[in-house]
């Protein structure tokens, strides 16, 4: 046996937990493919599992540490990019393709044209919290399976959709699937060791930009040959792939140790050792089984309670804001710069609001160079999140965004507008991912999926909210409606700031905060709704 020392990752920024923080001597033993017997005494023979030499004990947190990142978590860092790109991205870059030509197609009204992208953030909306707690109850993988395969059945029935009420009702059954994906960033987060996790989730915004960028690249083809309702139907294609990828993803162990299924816990262990060539921890492994799991009062103890309202009010904040500056973006270069915006708004209002144009080549172009300013902003957040920390990266991504939109109210030319709207929209695609780090980080396994799913749902709220700001508000007033976003984004500066635990160095919870504490002092007390049980004892 070799002997693998490492520090235990659990440790909070908390003076009551820095006493348990501390060298922890782990067991290693190498993988094997096949377990070898013992001889006992007497000459029976018996696996060499139930020898164990060692009375130490590991927890999944121990075990993720200690094998690393390997071959397992590059394909896993393969499957959820697919996900973000094809369920996420793909469908929502849709609606900005979809819209402008049924509103042609079909001689759809404005107010009926914006509906149709409103009620895809309804689903959304509606859909997050339901899939948080499928996830946290039945499992991560369970939870997005049914979400994926959802949104692939709807999306294809999108296509064949006759008149505007079915596309309505349909394309918000979509939205309902698509508030699934985030939870595809649970399983991925539960699976990576702490020092790979921020960089490893913060690249996942590169699939994003794939996605788009190949959803635009898929119009230009077949919208002007085939038309919208094959696009619809190949842009769902992608999830039929990430579907069948599924059966091979793994049920996240953190989750298994705290529904008691302790051998599906160790079988995915020694499966992500195998294929990293990594050794495995021999010994216990500590079972913490909870079986009041997903509850949305546990969002709500004093724990947790300000972290709950404080990212509810900075992923609104998040979506609000990027969502409006897609939408401020147009409207400020076809004007050309601010201060000629009013007029020009002025010019047009008498506009016949079934006067349509269809989306020409330049469109499409101005479409991905928009996407393609957000890989700075990944860059950027990249570089200091692991530097200045999670709270203080949104804080900064937050504070850029309020200040570049100051600046917008200066007389300035094209080229100095680009900018400005390119580092706005950089810093804000990078707060975003970071709090997509943050939420899986700080909340425990018991609430993690209904933490990041309720979250995902106040972010669809602000994208509901935000086109009656950059749109409506936009007709009386320019100069408000970038007090409104530079005011929104300042707030919720000060908010990440005020955030009470930073994650940064700090280990996946597995249970609630009291109980963390007794699964590293403890050791196998029992708190109250907790059954705590090792790998070695039979239940």
């Amino acid at each position: 046996l070799r002997v693998v020392k490492f520090r235990r990752t659990g440790e909070s920024s908390r003076s009551d937990e820095d006493v348990i923080s501390g060298e922890h001597e782990i067991q290693i033993e190498g993988v094997r493919t096949e377990l070898e017997p013992v001889e006992l005494e007497d000459g029976a023979a018996v696996p060499k599992e139930f020898a164990n030499p060692t009375d130490d004990t590991f927890m999944v947190e121990d075990a993720v540490e200690a094998i690393g990142f390997g071959k397992f978590q590059w394909k896993l860092s393969v499957i959820t990019g697919l996900a973000w790109a094809s369920n996420y991205a793909m469908e929502m870059m849709i609606l900005s393709i979809l819209a402008p030509q049924l509103h042609c197609e079909w001689r759809l009204p404005s107010w009926q044209v914006a509906l149709l992208t409103s009620v895809v953030f309804v689903g959304m909306m509606s859909s997050s919290t339901l899939w948080g707690n499928i996830s946290d109850q039945y499992g991560r993988k369970t939870g997005l399976k049914i979400s994926v395969l959802w949104t692939l059945y709807y999306g294809i029935l999108s296509g064949f959709a006759p008149v505007y009420s079915w596309i309505l009702v349909l394309r918000g059954l979509v939205g309902f699937g698509i508030g699934g994906v985030p939870q595809s960033v649970t399983l991925y987060a539960e699976f990576l060791p702490m020092k790979a996790r921020a960089k490893c989730i913060l690249l996942i915004e590169v699939f994003w930009a794939i996605g788009t960028v190949f959803e635009v690249l898929l119009a230009v083809l077949v919208m002007p040959t085939l038309g919208w309702r094959w696009l619809l139907i190949l842009s769902a294609l992608p999830l039929l792939l990430f579907a069948v990828l599924c059966f091979w993803l793994p049920e996240s162990a953190r989750y298994d140790v705290l529904s008691g299924n302790q051998e599906k816990a160790i079988a995915t262990l020694k499966r992500i050792a195998t294929e990293n060539g990594a050794p495995m921890p021999l010994g216990k492994l500590i079972i913490s089984r909870q079986e009041d799991r997903g509850k949305m009062r546990d969002l709500f103890t004093p724990h947790f309670r300000w972290t709950t309202l404080l990212l509810w009010f900075i992923w609104f904040s998040n979506a609000f804001s990027y969502y409006g500056l897609v939408l401020l973006t147009t409207e400020f270069f076809q004007a050309g710069d601010v201060c000629s915006l009013s007029s020009r708004r002025k010019e047009v209002k008498a506009k016949c609001s079934l006067t349509c144009e269809y989306l020409t080549e330049e469109d499409y172009t101005d479409l991905l160079w928009t996407t393609l300013s957000e890989f700075p902003g990944v860059l950027v957040t990249l570089w200091i999140i692991d530097r200045i920390g999670r709270k203080k990266t949104m804080a900064l991504s937050f504070f850029v965004f309020s200040f570049c939109s100051l600046l917008l109210f200066l007389c300035v030319g094209r080229n100095v507008l680009t900018v400005l709207l390119f580092i706005a929209r950089a810093f804000i695609s990078g707060g975003f991912q970071a709090a997509y780090v943050y939420t899986p980080e700080v909340y425990p396994t018991a609430t993690r999926a209904l933490g990041l799913g309720t979250c995902s749902g106040m972010a669809r709220v602000g994208a509901l909210i935000t086109p009656f700001i950059a749109q409506v508000m936009l007709e009386s007033s320019v100069y408000l409606t970038l007090v409104v976003y530079s005011g929104c984004c300042l707030l919720a500066a000060v908010a990440s700031c005020f955030l009470p635990i930073e994650t940064k160095g700090r280990g996946l919870q597995e249970s609630s905060h009291r109980e963390w504490g007794q699964e590293m002092v403890g050791r196998g007390s029992h708190s109250p709704g907790v059954t705590r049980s090792n790998s070695g004892s039979q239940e």
